[in-house]
């Protein structure tokens, strides 16, 4: 039986580093995962997926419905400047063939009652 055990033990202490490193490997990963999502923003989460980092108070998200609605606004006013822009770029270049057009009329209509 001592046999036994001393095999045993042997075979334990040759797979124990693969253990400890597969076992750093895993808690690497997590804290770089981890990390990673503070980061960039990303919310924590606990086992049963629901936030710990950030928190979500009154505060946050008053903020967020403001930002929201300053975003719509910014957006209409950013279509209106550019419908602004189209009618501006069409008068800048419809305007001088139409102004040149216009004064050749004027030219024959003087020219033809003289």
């Amino acid at each position: 039986m001592d046999a036994d055990k001393a095999i045993l033990l042997s075979q334990l202490t040759d797979v124990f580093p693969y253990i400890l490193a597969i076992t750093a490997v895993a808690v690497g990963g997590w804290v770089i995962t981890t990390w990673l999502r503070i980061k960039h923003g990303y919310p924590l989460e606990n086992s049963w997926g629901r936030a710990i980092h950030p928190h979500t108070d009154k505060e946050s998200q008053e903020r967020i419905k403001l930002l929201t609605t300053e975003n719509a606004q910014l957006r209409a006013e950013l279509g209106s400047v550019k419908d602004r822009l189209e009618t501006i770029e069409r008068i800048v270049t419809d305007q001088p063939l139409r102004l040149a057009k216009e004064i050749d009329q004027l030219a024959l209509d003087k020219g033809g009652h003289a």
